[in-house]
């Protein structure tokens, strides 16, 4: 769900583990970063069982990924696909913090 205006749009994700973030285009043939997600940012990744998503488009496979500055609402394409993204987002986030001293 987009930030400024609360409407629901595609985006493409990538997830880059040496760079600890994960960044997002308009699809997966942009160029133009979109957003950027830092590892080192993301507080909670949880999954949206009080259906606060306004107008998800499928309810039962909306998460969240909060951050210190937004609440960030994503839709998976299927169950598996959430339990996945969710798992790699809070893999990358806590694998992070091994790295801080």
């Amino acid at each position: 769900m987009g930030g400024k205006i609360k409407s629901w749009k595609k985006r493409w994700f990538v997830f880059d583990r040496l760079k600890r973030n994960f960044s997002y285009y308009v699809d997966k043939h942009e160029t133009k970063l979109k957003g950027l997600i830092y590892f080192q940012a993301i507080e909670e990744v949880y999954y949206d069982h009080l259906r606060s998503a306004t107008k998800s488009p499928n309810p039962s496979l909306t998460f969240c990924v909060k951050t210190h500055d937004r609440l960030y609402y994503m839709v998976a394409p299927s169950p598996e696909a959430m339990r996945i993204w969710m798992d790699v987002i809070v893999t990358g986030a806590e694998g992070y913090t091994q790295f801080l001293s």
